[in-house]
C-alpha cells in the first residue's frame, strides 16, 4: 500500500526513524509493479500507482487528502490536523469518501497505517458496488485538487512528532488516570438530549467510583416498572472490562454497581433488551473475537450464553434494531490495522438465535464521525428510527451525535446527516460518547 505514486526519501527516512515504534505497519516501501495495467480482459483497473492508462475497463483510484501520491498526502494530513479524507475515484470521477479515524497522531508510521487501511476498506467497499451496479458519483462533485509532491513532508513531521511528544509528557507529569471515564444519570420529564438542545436545566449526578475503577457505556433496561442501570465496569487492577448493575431508585439515588458478568476477555457495551418475554443481553466482546447473546437466567444478576452471533470477526458496539419481524445490527468493525471506530458493518437475522448474516452492501460506510454507535436506538412517536452516533473526529470518545436512519432493505442501508450533541450546562464535560433513556431515567458518559 505504501508503494502508491513515487518513492519519496522523506518518507523512507520518517519509516527509518519509526520502525521500532510500528513494526507492523502498513507503511512500508513496496517493489516496484510492472507496468501491466490496463492489460486483459477484465471489468475494473485499480490503480495505485497513478501510471495506469484509461483502457476498456474503468479505472478505480484513491486520493488521500486529494493527493495522488501517498507522501504529499502525508504531508497535507499533517497539515490538516491529522483529520484525513480519502476520496475514491472512478474514470477521475468522485464516487465515494472515507474519513478514517486515527488513533495515533503522534507517530506517522502508526497513523498512516490506519490511513492505509481504510484505503484497503474504501477499495473493498468501492468494488463491492461496482459489482451491484451501484457506484455512483457523489451527489457532491468533488473536484481533483492541484497536485504537490511530498518533498515537504519531513518539514511537516518534525514540529508535528515534537509538539505530540511534549503534550504527552506534559500529560504524564499532570499524574491523572492513564485513561478515565465517567458515568451520569438522572431523572427528567420531557424531552431528553435526545430531541434537542437540553432545555431540562435538571443537572446529572455523576456515579462514584473509588478511584480503582471507572464506569462507561451505560445502558438503561425498565424491568417490571423498575430502572436498571447496566455499565461497563473497568477494574485497573483487573485490566479489562466487566458488565455491572446499580437499581436507580424512585427518589433519583443509584445504588453501588454490583459485577453482574465476567469473562476471560473485555466487555463493555451492555445493551440489555427483552424479547419474547425474556430478557437479554448483546455485551461488546471485540477482543474475544465474538459476538455473543446472554440470557438472564436470574435477572438482573445471572447471566449464561444463549448462542455465538458472531465469530471470527472483531465487531463494536453492535445495536440491535427490531423491525418487520426481522432483527438487525449495526456498529463497527476493525479491519486489519484499521481503527475499531471508522467502519459500519450490518448484520440481519429471521431469528434472535441467528443465523446472522452480513449486508451485501458491508461495509456500509467509513466515517470517524458516524460509524460506531454510541447507544441504543430511538423510535420517535412521528416514526422516525435515529442511531446515536460515536464522533472521533478529535478522539475517541470526543462527541456524540444522531441520525436518522433513512433506509434499510437487503440491499441498501442510508442514515441522514448526523445532528451533534452537545453536552450543555447539565452536563459540562468534554463531550458525550453514549446515551441511553428509559422511561425518566436518562444516561450518559464521557472520557476524562
Amino acid at each position: 500500500m505504501a508503494g502508491a505514486g513515487r518513492r519519496s526519501r522523506s518518507l523512507e527516512l520518517i519509516l527509518q526513524l519509526e520502525e521500532r515504534r510500528a513494526p507492523r505497519s502498513l507503511l512500508r516501501p513496496a517493489a516496484p509493479l510492472a507496468a501491466t495495467a490496463g492489460q486483459g480482459n477484465h471489468d475494473l483497473t485499480i490503480d495505485l500507482t497513478g501510471r495506469s492508462a484509461h483502457g476498456h475497463a474503468p479505472v478505480l483510484t484513491v486520493d488521500f487528502e486529494g493527493q495522488r501520491e501517498l507522501a504529499a498526502g502525508l504531508a497535507a494530513m499533517l497539515a490538516g490536523g491529522v483529520r484525513p479524507t480519502l476520496t475514491a475515484r472512478l474514470n477521475g470521477v468522485a464516487v465515494a469518501e472515507a474519513r478514517p479515524m486515527i488513533g495515533d497522531r503522534v507517530w506517522l508510521s502508526r497513523a498512516a497505517s490506519e490511513l492505509c487501511a481504510s484505503a484497503i476498506t474504501l477499495i473493498e467497499m468501492c468494488v463491492t458496488r461496482f459489482a451491484a451496479g451501484k457506484l455512483l458519483p457523489l451527489a457532491t462533485p468533488i473536484p481533483l485538487a492541484p497536485q504537490r509532491h511530498g518533498r515537504d513532508l519531513i518539514w511537516r513531521y518534525l514540529p508535528h512528532l515534537v509538539a505530540g511528544l511534549g503534550k504527552r509528557a506534559l500529560g504524564r507529569l499532570g499524574g491523572n488516570r492513564p485513561f478515565y471515564w465517567r458515568t451520569a444519570h438522572r431523572l427528567i420529564e420531557g424531552p431528553g438530549i435526545a430531541e434537542g438542545p437540553d432545555s431540562s436545566n435538571v443537572p446529572f449526578s455523576e456515579l462514584a467510583d473509588d478511584g480503582k475503577r471507572f464506569y462507561a457505556d451505560p445502558f438503561v433496561f425498565e424491568w417490571r416498572d423498575r430502572l436498571y442501570l447496566f455499565v461497563e465496569e473497568y477494574p485497573y487492577a483487573l485490566g479489562r472490562g466487566i458488565i455491572s448493575v446499580a437499581e436507580c431508585r424512585p427518589d433519583g439515588r443509584m445504588e453501588a454497581p454490583r459485577a453482574v458478568l465476567e469473562e476471560p476477555h473485555h466487555l463493555s457495551y451492555p445493551q440489555v433488551f427483552a424479547h419474547d418475554g425474556e430478557v437479554y443481553m448483546i455485551p461488546e466482546s471485540s477482543s474475544g473475537n465474538e459476538l455473543v447473546l446472554y440470557r438472564a437466567e436470574h435477572f438482573p444478576h445471572a447471566w449464561v450464553r444463549e448462542a455465538v452471533l458472531v465469530e471470527g470477526k472483531k465487531l463494536n458496539d453492535m445495536t440491535l434494531l427490531i423491525r418487520d419481524d426481522r432483527f438487525w445490527l449495526f456498529g463497527s468493525e476493525q479491519r486489519g490495522e484499521g481503527s475499531a471506530s471508522d467502519t459500519m458493518v450490518v448484520y440481519a437475522a429471521k431469528a434472535l438465535a441467528g443465523p446472522w448474516s452480513p449486508h451485501p452492501m458491508n461495509p456500509v460506510l467509513i466515517d470517524r464521525r458516524a460509524a460506531r454507535p454510541g447507544g441504543p436506538f430511538i423510535l420517535t412517536a412521528d416514526g422516525r428510527t435515529l442511531l446515536p452516533l460515536q464522533d472521533g473526529t478529535e478522539v475517541y470518545g470526543g462527541g456524540l451525535g444522531i441520525a436518522e436512519l433513512t433506509v434499510l432493505s437487503d440491499n441498501e442501508v442510508q442514515f441522514g446527516p448526523v445532528r451533534p450533541v452537545v453536552p450543555g450546562e447539565a452536563w459540562a464535560r468534554k463531550g458525550i460518547h453514549t446515551l441511553s433513556r428509559s422511561g425518566r431515567l436518562e444516561v450518559v458518559d464521557s472520557c476524562g
